[in-house]
């Protein structure tokens, strides 16, 4: 993506004019009373802020114009709800406002299809959280979207993860001149490292020192997930004894192990 090109949507980016907060004050006023005019002037006045925001995406390969086009949309949402009561910069309030709108963009033309439903619910959560933290002036908790929405916090996590952007494994993090630091480098797999196949050994050996009846309970209570209830009606013999049982051969393979 070439942001840096003179010309974005027939418009000449090196021609851009910049309003100061006393000029965008006074176009307010005016926006207020229904100047179409002033309108136009203040968004003219603020496509060089549209501009510096889609360079954040500039490595995404995105067309810049599409880009342009979709923060032109998040700027004019901004002007439409900016309340100068508020006394925040007009810029401070419309650069989350353009980003949340290229970032939902992305989102919806992913080649990785997500359900509506699912994008729905991400959606009003981040509405959410933005209505908070305008009313708090700090980042809510999942919990507290979770109960403005009336849905699991589970259903909220589920939502915003599916909605995240994915990245390449073979993506360049850092490069000095030599070889290149990759995504995947940065990765670490727990569950393949020395010490995690050490434990796996000493699990199976002291599992080999226990009685018939005890693996059996152990067996059925961590890889068959059944309750004490449901071990003890299938080997015959009471839940305290199954409870007493476990709590034995456990604490003798911590002693092995």
């Amino acid at each position: 993506m070439h942001v840096n090109k003179v010309e974005i949507c027939g418009v000449n980016t090196s021609e851009l004019n910049v309003l100061t907060n006393k000029e965008m004050r006074k176009l307010f006023d005016r926006i207020y009373q229904g100047d179409l005019s002033a309108r136009e002037e203040f968004i003219q006045g603020n496509l060089r802020l549209v501009l510096s925001v889609i360079q954040r995406f500039n490595k995404r390969g995105e067309n810049v114009d599409d880009l342009f086009q979709v923060g032109c949309i998040g700027l004019i949402k901004a002007i439409d709800n900016f309340d100068l009561s508020q006394n925040v910069k007009f810029s401070t309030y419309a650069v989350p406002m353009i980003i949340g709108e290229i970032r939902r963009y992305l989102r919806d033309n992913n080649s990785i299809r997500v359900s509506r439903s699912l994008r729905d619910i991400a959606y009003k959560a981040l509405q959410i959280r933005d209505q908070l933290i305008n009313k708090k002036s700090k980042e809510p908790t999942v919990s507290e979207i979770a109960k403005v929405l009336d849905i699991p916090k589970e259903d909220v996590v589920f939502a915003l993860d599916a909605i995240q952007d994915p990245i390449s494994l073979f993506e360049p993090i850092f490069h000095d001149g030599g070889d290149a630091i990759y995504v995947m480098d940065q990765v670490s797999d727990d569950k393949n490292d020395d010490s995690v196949w050490l434990e796996g050994i000493a699990l199976r050996e002291s599992m080999r020192q226990l009685n018939d009846r005890e693996k059996l309970i152990l067996n059925l209570r961590f890889y068959e997930g059944k309750t004490q209830m449901e071990v003890a009606s299938e080997i015959g013999i009471s839940q305290a004894q199954v409870s007493r049982l476990e709590k034995n051969a456990l604490r003798h393979m911590r002693k092995l192990m």
